[in-house]
């Protein structure tokens, strides 16, 4: 039945991108199968625990490495406590890793991912090597936390003004949410069953993900279908797209209105030079030439001062509001 709840998550499943579905898919499937049947079966309870999260104790870890992967896609507390684990787990990729993987790509977000937990997994283990008898870093490591802070911390970086609401508290940046997250984390060390290490790598990962740039998940391509040349110019190719897009359309519907076209361009490293230097900033010229003498609808105006800010300082410098906003008005004109 097309109305059917089932119906419906399925639609709204099949809508998210590629790589959130694939991790979504694995996370749920796997805390299910370990609610419902594994955590049930004492041997296969015992195998799960002992072989497939992470035990970080020396020497054992070295002869079982996959651990340093498999323990990020596992939720094994049981009751509540579990759910809420895989649902917050879940909720916070969704909120941030969707809308950035639609701009970068599904490669870009599952190596993230994937670094981000092996992230955790090797600062817990060199912690629990240096400090043996603190008993903080022994412990099973299990939950996806350290793969989304990774993917946290990359948006962050990447996108510094990037905000989010949170209740009760209101517009955050995403950074100090990061920020916080670790502050409560070492406000509760001793007292908390939260591998405060795995989030610590986490975040590390993640920003060095961002700071490595495209190489840094290149090698997750393959798995898309994508060769490792295409996904260096994914990026690239974004965001000349949405700025082609937006300058042919509006170009179309101002020359049937009978009104002169507006243009468009990508700031070239030659621009930027020539911004710096001051060269040939006459009145008029370039993107200058696109603020509003007529005050423009509010889609109009906004993307006019982000056009102006593109001037400025360049597609990069762009939040992922601001390019939601020209994505949708390359592909919608007519509100303009």
């Amino acid at each position: 039945m097309e109305g059917s709840p089932l119906a419906r998550l399925r639609l709204w499943y099949a809508a998210q991108p590629e790589a959130i579905r694939i991790l979504l898919a694995i996370n749920v499937a796997l805390y299910l199968a370990w609610q419902i049947v594994f955590i049930h079966i004492s041997g296969t309870r015992t195998f799960v625990l002992e072989h497939v999260a992470l035990n970080p104790a020396l020497p054992g870890i070295l002869f079982e490495p996959w651990q340093l992967v498999t323990y990020s896609f596992l939720h094994l507390q049981p009751g509540l406590g579990g759910l809420l684990h895989v649902g917050f787990n879940m909720l916070w990729m969704l909120w941030i890793g969707r809308e950035y993987e639609h701009m970068h790509g599904p490669a870009r977000l599952l190596g993230t991912y994937v670094i981000g937990g092996l992230g955790g997994a090797l600062l817990t283990v060199l912690l629990a090597g240096l400090f043996p008898a603190s008993g903080l870093f022994s412990g099973i490591v299990h939950g996806a936390s350290a793969a989304v802070l990774a993917i946290m911390t990359l948006v962050a970086v990447e996108y510094p003004q990037k905000a989010i609401a949170l209740m009760f508290i209101g517009v955050v940046r995403l950074k100090y949410v990061v920020i916080g997250f670790l502050a409560l984390d070492i406000l509760f060390l001793a007292g908390s069953n939260t591998s405060v290490s795995a989030h610590a790598g986490g975040v590390l990962a993640g920003w060095a993900v961002a700071r490595l740039g495209p190489v840094a998940t290149d090698w997750a391509a393959p798995f898309f279908g994508r060769s490792r040349a295409k996904s260096r110019r994914s990026r690239a190719s974004t965001k000349t797209g949405i700025l082609d897009a937006l300058e042919r359309r509006l170009s179309g519907r101002n020359e049937s209105s009978g009104g002169q076209a507006r243009v468009f361009h990508m700031p070239s490293a030659r621009d930027a030079d020539r911004r710096a230097t001051g060269e040939g900033q006459e009145a008029g010229s370039g993107l200058d030439a696109l603020r509003p003498t007529d005050g423009g609808t509010s889609l109009e105006r906004q993307v006019d001062a982000i056009l102006d800010k593109i001037s400025e300082s360049g597609y990069d410098s762009l939040t992922t509001e601001e390019k939601r906003i020209l994505l949708k008005a390359s592909e919608d004109p007519s509100e303009m």
